[in-house]
């Protein structure tokens, strides 16, 4: 019991610490709630997130304000058509010692940090893009057949373009199987661009202080699975991520003929995570259904795709999986 009443007072101090950054964010980070959440939904789990929003939605103003709240060493990779993986891993160089001896000597690449922000990755070749790939999963890199760990802990925000296609590689299933949420960035609405205009134009520019260390947010991640998930809720998770499978002999008519290829097991760890995280933002102590259908477009959106013919028909993905979760979620509560 005592046990228990410790987790319960630690996930109360840490639902505390988290209003805190919240707040600390908001102040440069004016408005998109729901952005903000999602961002340290996918710290919290110790995942990675991807930004997709039109230029000037300040995205980088809200990785740079990531940074300073959450204590983390942070950095940007520009990705261009021209960059290279040793542009961002590092790469090794031969040194001469005054007395004439030669030894390689690596330099490491911005990519060692605790926050990296890729801005714009799909504008990168498909080759400097699956230098991510290892590092993203595995939390190391291997550079001159040698092992070089990474920050800890190491997260990558990537931002993507929506709209503008021109130049840009389009990133593989496997690599977007890697960011645990995809977060999309909208247009302000009228108060909150007006609060910006305020905000931004004046003398001085408002400044985020930090609320957390690296160390505490280790500890927050290892906490957060700590978390207990329900039964039913368990039971959710795998329902929804199954429907989407149109080899699955229960799929609806519907994901037969819309979906090509469905979520993997990784949407449904995601979803096991980013749950407990929702619920931590909001001062639960566990997670609900409601958090599996808020958590279920931000998970699965980039882990499915419609065929030919439903984008031929200008089928909506977001529609599809908003409308499988509340369909879901009826047939829980009917039965």
């Amino acid at each position: 019991m005592t046990e228990a009443n410790d987790m319960v007072a630690d996930i109360e101090a840490l639902g505390d610490k988290l209003a805190q950054a919240k707040a600390s964010i908001t102040n440069r980070f004016i408005g998109q709630e729901r952005v903000v959440d999602l961002t340290l939904a996918a710290l919290l789990c110790g995942g990675h997130g991807l930004l997709i929003g039109l230029p000037g939605l300040g995205k980088t103003r809200l990785v740079e304000t990531l940074s300073t709240v959450m204590g983390l060493d942070g950095n940007r990779v520009q990705f261009t058509p021209d960059l290279m993986p040793a542009d961002i891993l590092g790469s090794e160089v031969l040194d001469t010692a005054a007395d004439g001896s030669r030894a390689f000597r690596f330099i490491e690449g911005p990519i060692f940090c605790q926050l990296l922000m890729a801005d714009e990755i799909n504008r990168a070749s498909p080759r400097t893009q699956s230098a991510l790939l290892q590092a993203m999963q595995e939390k190391t890199v291997t550079v001159a057949s040698q092992d070089r760990p990474l920050g800890a802990p190491f997260h990558v925000l990537a931002t993507q373009n929506p709209i503008e296609q021109e130049g840009t590689y389009p990133l593989p299933e496997a690599q977007l199987d890697r960011f645990l949420v995809q977060i999309d960035v909208a247009y302000p609405d009228r108060k909150t661009e007006r609060e910006i205009l305020l905000a931004t134009t004046g003398e001085g520019d408002a400044q985020a202080t930090q609320v957390f260390t690296a160390e505490e947010l280790l500890t927050a991640q290892t906490l957060l699975r700590r978390m207990p998930v329900g039964d039913s809720v368990v039971e959710l998770i795998l329902d929804l991520v199954r429907a989407f499978r149109p080899e699955e002999a229960d799929a609806s008519p519907r994901v037969r003929e819309t979906v090509a290829w469905g979520p993997g097991p990784r949407a449904a760890q995601a979803l096991m995570l980013t749950v407990r995280a929702r619920a931590l933002l909001q001062g639960r102590l566990a997670p609900s259904a409601e958090d599996v259908i808020d958590m279920a477009r931000p998970v699965l959106s980039h882990r499915m795709a419609l065929n030919f013919a439903a984008r031929a028909r200008g089928d909506s993905l977001t529609d599809l999986i908003d409308s499988t979760a509340a369909s879901l979620t009826g047939k829980k509560a009917a039965a």
